[in-house]
């Protein structure tokens, strides 16, 4: 049997969880010098049954875009691209339409 899977882009709680836990990861100086107008996009975010979370991110600032994937109870940093990250997103969503 398929594990129940909810769509949590909806979830702004959720969303700001992982975005602050995501922030505690860049380093400054090296990933940005400001975190002023720092942006979060998520690709996609659900919550899978007997799994955890799937999701995959990135934030903005003004050094340049970084992305993350929680997978289970991880969170983690990837060294993706703008059109990879596009890429898993519409996959993925494919995949748990």
């Amino acid at each position: 049997m398929k594990p129940t899977e909810h769509n949590e882009m909806e979830n702004k709680a959720l969303k700001e969880h992982l975005a602050s836990a995501a922030l505690q990861m860049l380093a400054e100086g090296t990933d940005y010098e400001n975190l002023a107008g720092t942006t979060c996009r998520f690709g996609y975010l659900f919550q899978i049954d007997g799994h955890g979370l799937e999701a995959l991110f990135q934030l903005v600032t003004d050094k340049g875009t970084t992305y993350f994937a929680a997978q289970g109870d991880q969170l983690l940093r990837l060294s993706i691209n703008e059109a990879l990250f596009e890429g898993l997103t519409a996959t993925f969503l494919e995949l748990h339409a």
